[in-house]
């Protein structure tokens, strides 16, 4: 039986890629209140996106959602997509772990501290195989 990576695993990974490649990541963390249940602090609009990446060399910013499927956007977080589309930010929804490599390469590729390599993520998604470009 194979095991997926979860959304979480796959979040520290592309963070993970992120901090490589010499970009900010902004991520708010949930954490457990009195009564036990996890909850996220926020002051604004709910479904913001998980992770807002910043790329100061490369002048880029990107909103980025993970999904797991066969989970979907709740009603918030389409919301945010829509707003954030429509004021020209680069939303992205990555679908994890389909898309991981995919998205680990982006990143690579957008960024100029991270051209000479390239980050693939095989199997566990906490782990990198780094991959010398010639």
């Amino acid at each position: 039986m194979t095991v997926r990576a979860t959304e979480a695993q796959c979040q520290r990974t592309v963070v993970a890629a992120a901090r490589l490649g010499g970009w900010f990541v902004y991520h708010n963390r949930p954490a457990q209140n009195g009564a036990g249940k996890w909850r996220t602090a926020l002051q604004g609009d709910q479904g913001f996106p998980d992770l807002v990446l910043v790329h100061a060399i490369a002048r880029v910013v990107w909103f980025i959602e993970l999904k797991r499927k066969p989970n979907t956007l709740a009603p918030p977080q389409l919301a945010w997509a829509d707003a954030l589309r429509a004021a020209g930010a680069d939303y992205r929804l990555v679908w994890v772990p389909d898309e991981l490599d995919e998205f680990v390469q982006q990143l690579a590729d957008a960024a100029p501290l991270a051209k000479p390599t390239t980050f693939v993520a095989h199997g566990d998604p906490l782990l990198f195989d780094q991959e010398t470009s010639t």
